[in-house]
């Protein structure tokens, strides 16, 4: 039975859930993101910072979407063992549900006929709001953050700094190695950078599960959604 009970936040209810809905909650939110980032790349008006990142690699190696963003993700998992981060069950299924999906959801979407600019816009729009959607599920599940949220509160914890400052370090440098290797940046990326932090902040609340029982491995290993949602 699922019982509900107000956040430490006061932004809504948190959902006090079992194991079986969290991880339904953790893969709905995954395959969401795949979905999302492929929405973002297919509109041709600037991707997430990452995945700027990605398509810069994948201009000069010819490796698929999905093959790169799963070498990235091991390469940023490597960087958690000096910040002691550990990962959880969430975390796995990140790298390899998202690394196996998009590149089927990039194809449908080529299946699409030219869209319009006004097309590509709202496909912009969704595919925005739909990541922070996911990225709700995803964290809120409490089953260990994906390799990128490790690798920002990872470096929050050792450096003091605070969130936003940790993650817009990471994002401007990889959206600026990207966009050196030939990766696309546009209105997309900045439209991602303005927007996905609020809508996260305003979902997380609603999406978050309650903390685990005694037993229980506890949620990205000190990442709080608290933390996330403010980024």
């Amino acid at each position: 039975m699922t019982a509900e009970r107000r956040g430490v936040t006061g932004a809504g209810p948190v959902r006090v859930s079992g194991g079986v809905e969290r991880a339904v909650r953790l893969l709905a939110g995954l395959v969401l993101y795949a979905a999302s980032m492929a929405m973002l790349v297919h509109a041709g008006l600037g991707a997430m910072p990452w995945d700027v990142l990605t398509l810069g690699i994948q201009v000069h190696t010819g490796a698929s979407f999905g093959v790169i963003t799963a070498v990235t993700s091991l390469v940023v998992l490597g960087c958690w063992w000096p910040l002691r981060q550990r990962p959880g069950i969430g975390t796995v299924a990140n790298v390899v549900v998202i690394s196996v999906l998009v590149d089927p959801a990039l194809a449908l979407l080529d299946l699409l006929p030219p869209l319009a600019v006004g097309w590509r816009l709202v496909l912009l729009g969704a595919g925005v709001a739909a990541n922070a959607a996911a990225t709700g599920l995803y964290i809120g599940a409490r089953l260990g953050p994906g390799p990128r949220d490790g690798l920002m509160t990872g470096l929050v914890a050792r450096t003091r700094w605070s969130v936003r400052v940790v993650k817009t370090s990471i994002e401007v440098t990889v959206v600026v190695v990207g966009w050196l290797l030939g990766g696309t940046v546009g209105i997309g990326t900045l439209v991602y950078a303005l927007g996905v932090g609020p809508l996260i902040h305003l979902l997380l609340p609603r999406l978050t599960v309650a903390r685990p029982g005694p037993g229980e491995p506890a949620v990205a290993h000190g990442t709080e959604p608290a933390q996330v949602a403010t980024t």
